[in-house]
């Protein structure tokens, strides 16, 4: 009964992993027979290898002015995280000289993708009508369609902060918004004089907004500090420190007029960056000098970043393409050829060395070696579909790093194995008792792998994140690979005849357990093998004893004569 049950649940695990496998790739067939966009058996290759299109931005700002270094840096910021957020993969975003920004994009941009580069960071103060938090849709919802509700006001409103604004087609997409999945369209533009259904940039609570009371470009400066008692002794609470020009300090004064005294969330007003909530504090005063504070849970960090958005986000910078042309790869597909001949030779050294050390289990190492590159691909062809990632030549070192990580982890439990074997186990409790200890040692492994590449994703540039998303992907699929397909397929070739006879070539040589290591310089000799030296010791002193009574006789022969 164990044996059969043992045998399921080995059949089970493959038959997992074979429907994982099916499931993509029905999925990537699915995709390339429909024409759906961006679908391909092929993923998409990076910059590096593939070549793309290279964009070269001039800030357009009042004349006689210039963007400072501080300026170019937000900018940066900000077209980077659009241009990833749009999915395209593997972009770089670098300052040129002093004032004009490079953006290089693998591929021919889309007409989408170049208003994303080329349009400016909007910054607006909006009032609060109506804040909620946000929930996830029901799973199965349909969406509504938004087009079949009223966009007009019912009654002129009086002022912004009216709830008049709220038109029904604005209170249906505010009911049905999911501020976790996407809701805006890239470079989307709003409209400044009607209202708005947002969210916040944590994705934690949505809003309805009135018309833009005060624009970004009004802010003259901005900075992180702590606040400061009436006596001047500072605190250790932070905040966010804000000064309007003359056209804002006006606009803001009326304002804090009107919103100071009213109840939450009627008393807020909130600061979009690019139509997202980045903040949105209550009004505790009437501020008519154009210096505010904003107060809250900041951190020194939190603060920063937030008068950074605050100042560099107000920018009134456009961009004008100053030029747009194709680039050819760095490296090319001749380097990219020469990445995979590497990781040939490596994949064929590794089964030269399975086959000496491990004889009949190499065929175990090559299937679960063929199972995980299968994997691999996949999942980086639909990664590259779903959410234009691109594999740049930093990605395939990744890939032939992995190449050593999946062996380390066939090593450890084959070893783990023998060890049961030479204790004195059959060949079937030897496989489940090395799988127990072995699965330990390798998940360590495998979390040591992937904490350094979360750790080199998050901390280096682009090109080395691409090595640092491969070696992590692959690691995960390392410990899919070990636990769902070799464990189990060890576990059904232990009742083959073949191995569980001990044969000399399957790599279970049997023979291991007449002697095993103790320590401290002894060893354990089984007693077949200690009545074999016991038996030949018995016969070589029966030899001896024989010649040395020939002798003996032969001495006594002398004498008599």
């Amino acid at each position: 009964m164990a044996e059969n049950t043992t045998t399921r649940t080995s059949r089970r695990k493959l038959s997992w992993l074979t429907g994982i496998a099916v499931f993509f790739v029905g999925l990537m067939i699915w995709g390339v027979a429909t024409v759906q966009p961006g679908a391909a058996f092929a993923p998409e290759l990076g910059l590096d290898l593939q070549g793309g299109t290279q964009i070269i931005l001039t800030p357009t700002i009042a004349e006689g002015d210039e963007a400072s270094s501080e300026q170019l840096t937000q900018a940066v910021t900000i077209i980077r995280q659009r241009i990833d957020g749009s999915g395209v993969g593997e972009a770089q975003v670098s300052i040129q000289g002093n004032q004009n920004i490079v953006v290089a994009i693998p591929g021919t941009p889309d007409p989408t993708t170049l208003q994303l580069i080329k349009a400016s960071a909007l910054l607006e103060f909006r009032p609060v009508i109506v804040q909620g938090v946000s929930t996830p849709a029901a799973e199965g919802a349909l969406p509504v369609d938004l087009e079949t509700f009223s966009d007009t006001t019912s009654t002129t409103p009086v002022n912004a902060s009216d709830t008049a604004w709220i038109t029904e087609r604005l209170q249906a997409q505010f009911e049905n918004l999911d501020c976790t999945s996407p809701f805006r369209a890239p470079g989307q533009v709003d409209d400044p004089t009607v209202g708005l259904v947002t969210c916040d940039e944590s994705s934690l609570y949505k809003y309805i907004l009135g018309p833009v009371e005060v624009q970004g470009a009004n802010i003259s400066d901005a900075s992180a500090g702590t606040v400061t008692t009436q006596t001047g002794a500072s605190t250790n609470t932070w905040a966010v420190n804000l000064e309007f020009n003359g056209t804002g300090t006006d606009a803001f004064g009326l304002v804090t007029s009107r919103l100071f005294g009213l109840q939450s969330p009627a008393n807020q007003f909130a600061i979009t960056l690019d139509g997202l909530v980045i903040t949105a504090p209550s009004t505790n005063a009437v501020i008519t000098n154009g210096q505010a504070q904003i107060t809250g849970s900041f951190t020194q960090e939190s603060a920063t970043v937030l008068a950074d958005q605050l100042k560099y986000g107000a920018l009134p910078i456009g961009f004008e393409v100053q030029s747009q042309e194709n680039i050819s790869a760095t490296l090319g597909s001749e380097s990219l050829r020469s990445g995979l001949l590497a990781g040939l030779i490596g994949l064929i050294f590794v089964i030269i060395y399975m086959a000496f050390q491990y004889r009949g289990l190499a065929t175990v190492v090559l299937g679960s070696l063929i199972v995980a590159a299968l994997l691999v691909y996949l999942a980086i062809a639909f990664l590259s579909w779903r959410q234009g990632y691109r594999l740049s030549l930093a990605g395939v070192a990744g890939l032939i790093v992995a190449i050593g990580i999946t062996a380390d982890s066939f090593i450890v439990y084959f070893e783990r194995i023998r060890d049961e074997l030479r204790d004195g186990r059959n060949l079937e409790s030897a496989v489940e008792a090395g799988w127990k200890r072995a699965i330990r040692t390798i998940l360590i492994s495998d979390a040591v792998s992937f904490t350094a590449a979360v750790v080199l994703y998050l901390l280096t540039s682009s090109s080395v994140r691409g090595f640092a998303f491969t070696l992590g992907l692959t690691t995960l699929i390392d410990l899919l690979v070990v636990t769902m397909f070799t464990h189990p397929l060890v576990q059904l070739l232990a009742r083959n005849k073949f191995f569980a006879s001990g044969h000399r070539f399957s790599g279970f040589d049997l023979s291991a357990r007449e002697v095993s290591y103790k320590g401290r310089g002894e060893f354990r000799v089984a007693k077949s093998l200690a009545g074999g030296k016991a038996e030949k010791s018995s016969k070589e002193a029966q030899k001896r004893q024989t010649i040395a009574e020939r002798k003996a006789l032969a001495g006594q022969g002398d004498q008599d004569e």
